[in-house]
């Protein structure tokens, strides 16, 4: 049960990726080349190959899938890592550019919390993440900007040590109530009792 990172094509702007030592590292097609700048070679390449035209590293392990199938490069990516006992997948490069694909990639969230793996989909500003029946805690560096929205039905849920708090509320899957929140400079946290929610927060 360890912890995956993986790197698509998307925007990553002046984030700096933090790779865990120990961590298991797959490229999702072009995010090869992310991983080229960065001087480091993946254990894993998955992809189409139709956003990756340069080499694949010398004893990498590569799977190779056709342009035309039913599962993006990113959710091959994950199977992978499910398949292999990740407990904790972070996934750089999966938003910004195509909304469609950053979209796709917040449903992986919610495919991965209900399979009950933490994850992260960490962008240039914001950092996403979905919680079924959990919590996840702040600490009072945090700054910004966090909203918390049901997803796939009604969720029962309270946030604490924010501007805004909830005590056990219902948030319905067609109405943003859990928007615009903010952080406070203590310590916080976002609870679903029950239901799934997206979290999403601006990176400080």
């Amino acid at each position: 049960m360890g912890t995956f990172c993986i790197f698509g094509s998307g925007e990553y702007g002046d984030t700096s990726p933090e790779i865990p030592d120990g961590a298991f590292v797959i490229a999702a097609d072009g995010g090869l080349a992310v991983l080229e700048k960065l001087g480091r070679d993946p254990d894993l390449v998955v992809g189409d190959f139709d956003s990756y035209g340069g080499a694949v590293p010398e004893g990498v392990e590569l799977i190779r899938h056709p342009v035309m199938k039913d599962a993006t490069d990113m959710e091959l990516a994950d199977t992978e890592a499910l398949d292999r006992g990740a407990g904790e997948i972070v996934i750089y490069g999966g938003m910004g550019g195509r909304m469609d694909h950053t979209f796709a990639n917040i449903q992986l969230l919610t495919m991965l919390a209900r399979r009950g793996v933490a994850s992260r989909l960490v962008g240039p500003r914001w950092t996403v993440t979905a919680i079924r029946e959990g919590s996840i805690d702040f600490g009072p560096e945090h700054r910004g900007l966090i909203s918390v929205f049901a997803y796939g039905g009604d969720a029962v849920v309270s946030e604490t040590g924010l501007l805004y708090g909830l005590d056990r509320s219902v948030l319905r899957d067609d109405k943003p109530l859990g928007v615009s929140n903010q952080f406070t400079g203590r310590p916080a946290c976002v609870t679903a009792h029950s239901g799934l929610c997206v979290v999403m927060w601006e990176n400080s």
